[in-house]
């Protein structure tokens, strides 16, 4: 395949700056845990169900136990400690912490003896991450796989039984990847719905039978068509490390997780977000799932020729962060965007430029790139165009997976037809051009050669301010997607809690030597 000059020296050294900037933010999470990471922990250890309100039993628990100043020591504990004292269950134990009047948070058995009542509960956890996973991997060996890129698109009725029946249509018509986008502002949610929902505004819930629901229909259109078709869902905002519990039992491909995105994009606490996204990570790492990073929103908050080396830059950051969560390489997609006003002169040199460059220094990951978002109006026939000329970058630089623009997306949500005419143009443009990368080589000093220099020296110059100043200032000054956040600010820090000196987690500890 065509390739671009790059500097190896200059990627080792960014990889170092992200490197040390990652590390940074880790010692702050290893000493801290959050709401988000005691409920996903309860739900693993099997908390289920929701009051007459609907508010989730893991919700209650944990609220509890946060109100009463112990969560320090981990909701972990406080059950161990529940069925050391008597509970007949986890269950059992989990619904008199939350609701009795006569739960006791105060001193008890020691962490070592709650950690051996849990110890069958422990190993039923992540069992059942790993039945998900073979179950998942065998479903996948037995059928056909699609080839790169990954033809991905997106379904969002509201309804999830519109849905189910929207992702079997798409599969029929040739999609290799299902996204079922959630409903506006769920990341803002600071707990997850129970069971299957049937409203919602430009998107549907993500919840765990929702998930069940999906997967039902995408297993069923594989054995129609003989092709695998993957699941998708969004494990970000409040509740991300929950949902990537959900999705890692429920047998989902590959989740949207980014270790900035929540920050900048919905406010939410940078500390709670870090703290977040590494226990997600982890859940992540251990079934298999690929995850989608954000970093092609940047450029529909800043310009995408102007600051197109922040998106380089915050890959490195989110590989260095996904490395110190156990993912593989292979886990890692990293996201970028067809995002360059079409109107500039020589616009689509500048793409190919950052999808060659991109695509060569993260040469084992399973690249993600996005469509034009920002330029599309109401002009379906320029959309159409507009996309094409996408699909067309993508396959001559080797993207892994391209979620597919939609020539109605500036008008309405996508109808069925909409979404089979992109996948069929996708499936031309893939086709007709499939070999073009072999068969060209761009102009030495041309400027294509000297764009990807370009990005590659102010990824590297970024990197090395952020590495000085830290990654909590340098958001704070806005160095990503020109969006500025404070350490303190946002939403969820009041769920933000200091690790005691006898913190509890065995699931995160199984977790954590299951990579080394």
């Amino acid at each position: 395949m065509t390739t671009v000059p790059v500097e190896q020296e200059k990627v080792e050294a960014c990889r170092a700056f992200a490197a040390d900037i990652a590390d940074e933010v880790q010692r702050f999470i290893d000493r801290h845990t959050t709401v988000g990471v005691e409920r996903t922990v309860a739900r693993a250890y099997g908390v289920v169900g929701a009051d007459a309100e609907g508010t989730p039993l893991v919700n209650a628990l944990v609220d509890r136990i946060h109100k009463a100043g112990q969560l320090g020591w981990g909701v972990a504990y406080h059950l161990g400690r529940a069925l050391c004292e008597g509970a007949a269950s986890v269950q059992e134990a989990a619904e008199a912490l939350a609701f009795s009047e006569a739960a006791d948070f105060g001193a008890g058995p020691t962490a070592a003896e709650a950690r051996g009542a849990l110890e069958a509960a422990t190993r039923e956890a992540i069992a059942r991450i790993d039945r998900a996973r073979e179950e998942r991997d065998a479903n996948k060996a037995a059928h056909r796989v699609g080839v790169a890129p990954l033809k991905y698109v997106i379904v969002a009725t509201g309804n999830i039984y519109d849905d189910a029946v929207q992702a079997k249509a798409a599969g029929f018509a040739g999609a290799d990847i299902v996204a079922v986008i959630r409903a506006t502002a769920q990341s803002l949610l600071d707990y997850v719905p129970e069971g299957p929902t049937t409203e919602g505004y430009g998107g549907t819930y993500a919840t765990q039978e929702n998930f069940r629901i999906i997967r039902r229909a995408t297993d069923e259109a594989t054995r129609d068509t003989g092709t695998y078709l993957a699941q998708t869902n969004y494990s970000s905002g409040l509740c991300m490390s929950e949902i990537a519990w959900m999705a890692a039992v429920e047998r989902l491909d590959m989740l949207l997780n980014d270790a900035m995105y929540g920050i900048l994009f919905r406010d939410i606490n940078m500390q709670r977000t870090f703290i977040d996204q590494y226990f997600s990570r982890r859940i992540i790492a251990r079934s298999g799932i690929v995850i989608n990073t954000g970093e092609d929103n940047y450029l529909t908050t800043a310009d995408a020729v102007e600051k197109a080396h922040t998106v380089l830059a915050s890959q490195f950051i989110n590989e260095a962060f996904a490395r110190r969560a156990g993912l593989r390489e292979e886990q890692m997609g990293l996201g970028h965007a067809f995002e360059i006003n079409p109107w500039l002169e020589d616009s689509l040199l500048f793409e190919l430029a950052q999808a060659q460059l991109v695509r060569q220094i993260f040469d084992r990951h399973p690249i993600k790139w996005m469509p034009p978002t920002k330029f599309k109006t109401g002009d379906i026939f320029h959309s159409h165009v507009h996309d094409a000329m996408f699909n067309l970058v993508g396959i001559t630089t080797g993207q892994s997976i391209e979620l597919l623009g939609m020539f109605s997306e500036a008008i309405h949500t996508p109808l069925l037809m909409d979404r089979y005419l992109s996948l069929k143009s996708a499936r031309y443009i893939f086709t007709a051009a499939r070999h073009l990368g072999d068969e060209i080589q761009w102009k030495p000093g041309g400027i294509v050669e000297s764009r990807a220099r370009e990005v590659l020296d102010k990824a590297h110059a970024l990197l090395g301010e952020v590495e000085r100043e830290t990654l909590w200032d340098a958001i704070g000054r806005g160095a990503f997607g020109d969006v500025k956040r404070t350490r303190t600010g946002g939403k969820g820090y009041a769920g933000v809690v200091a690790r005691h000196p006898e913190y509890l987690n065995p699931v995160l500890e199984v977790l954590e030597r299951s990579s080394l």
